[in-house]
């Protein structure tokens, strides 16, 4: 005989709702005034806790120019957010056997090897340890829609440091190296296997992408540059970022909104909406709708601390586990329990291993800090501190 609920239980569960829609409702009021105010564009929010889907709010333009609004399945080129979806793909293999974090990447690609990288491992790529976070200085942004070229150009590169000695944000490599590491030993573009084994179980595939078809293109949020407030600060012309690649490959607007950008499989970056990136993180976190990508077990040692130190490219300190940088937002930017990737213009996803919550907001405005992707992070996590 099943038991009757509780007069506690309902109270609990009433409460928990309430919390839930207030934490919806200023989260809303939020974004709102962001787009009111002109400090953005057009923006998403998405919050899973646990399996549920417990925050998804949009505001403003997807195209300023049609008046076109985001929409909850609104894509957005959110740069290297997308990366960790390339990193769980590597985790979903190698639970699968097809390789391990030890694996020498030359016994998957041989060509990668040259000039001493004999050493790099798939543990090396993940932490950002590999020593070779650089692209030729004279690559041209139709060079990055050329998997060929750039796998080759890579495989050609010399090492930086010996791997695994020192980090350093491998901003481009990242992608073709995991993205080959994928084709080697699949046999498939890690596009396809995207869709495969992580989008389509999800059932968002048709909102996270790597190269996206052209005739999906409609649905972008278009990319604007956020107006400078003021001169451009001089930078050291000897800083090594700049000697990881030319300026003109730098992410910004008018390189997000180009079609062969958007067409091409450039796996540092991705379209994708802040529902489907959230649920990514929930899906690796508790597992949603039944989908669990990886185990409990594998997402401790994808999470835990793997690399740190200061960043070879950037210079600032940084911290990574297996693809998937350690320490959220704000408050919470120490905490070992957060881990996550953010994107060059201010959108941000991540999960916390805590409390299982996981949070994205994708937004079209160009910024060069995380001030939105914070502060709206801040505002999640008292609302849903009382839950």
């Amino acid at each position: 005989m099943s038991k009757a609920k509780s007069t506690t239980d309902t109270a609990l569960v009433f409460d928990h709702g309430k919390i839930v829609a207030d934490a919806q409702k200023q989260v809303q009021t939020a974004i709102n005034q962001l787009v009111d105010s002109g400090a953005e564009r057009g923006l998403q929010v998405a919050v899973y806790r646990g399996a549920d889907l417990v925050i998804d709010a949009v505001a403003g333009a997807a195209d300023p120019a049609s008046g076109r609004p985001v929409t909850p399945d609104t894509p957005f080129y959110s740069f290297s957010v997308v990366k960790a979806a390339a990193s769980t793909i590597v985790h979903v293999l190698a639970e699968r056997g097809l390789f391990g974090y030890e694996t020498p990447v030359v016994q998957l690609w041989p060509e990668f090897g040259a000039h001493g990288k004999q050493s790099v491992t798939v543990r090396h790529v993940l932490n950002h340890t590999a020593g070779v976070p650089g692209i030729p200085l004279d690559t041209t942004i139709e060079d990055l829609c050329n998997w060929d070229k750039m796998c080759a150009a890579i495989a050609d590169e010399e090492l930086w440091w010996d791997p695994g000695t020192k980090v350093g944000y491998h901003a481009y490599t990242f992608g073709y190296i995991v993205g080959e590491i994928v084709r080697r030993a699949t046999g498939k573009k890690i596009s396809q296997v995207l869709r495969e084994e992580v989008a389509g179980p999800l059932g968002v595939a048709d909102e996270i992408y790597f190269g996206m078809p052209q005739s999906e293109h409609h649905r972008l949020a278009r990319l604007e540059d956020a107006p400078m407030a003021g001169p451009m600060p001089e930078m050291p012309p000897d800083l090594p970022m700049f000697k990881a690649g030319p300026m003109s490959t730098f992410p910004n607007a008018a390189m997000g909104n180009r079609t062969d950008v958007l067409s091409a499989d450039i796996p540092a970056g991705g379209k994708v909406s802040a529902r489907a990136i959230a649920r990514l993180y929930a899906a690796l976190l508790t597992g949603v709708d039944g989908v669990r990508l990886i185990s409990p077990e594998r997402l401790r040692e994808a999470t835990a601390v793997s690399s740190s130190g200061m960043d070879q490219v950037f210079g600032m300190p940084t911290t990574w586990g297996l693809g998937y940088s350690i320490g959220g937002l704000g408050s919470a930017q120490d905490t070992r329990t957060t881990f996550g990737v953010g994107g060059v213009g201010g959108s941000f996803g991540c999960g916390d291993t805590a409390n299982g919550i996981a949070f994205a907001v994708t937004k079209n405005r160009i910024s060069m800090d995380f001030n939105t992707a914070t502060a709206l992070s801040e505002l999640v996590k008292n609302a849903l501190a009382r839950g």
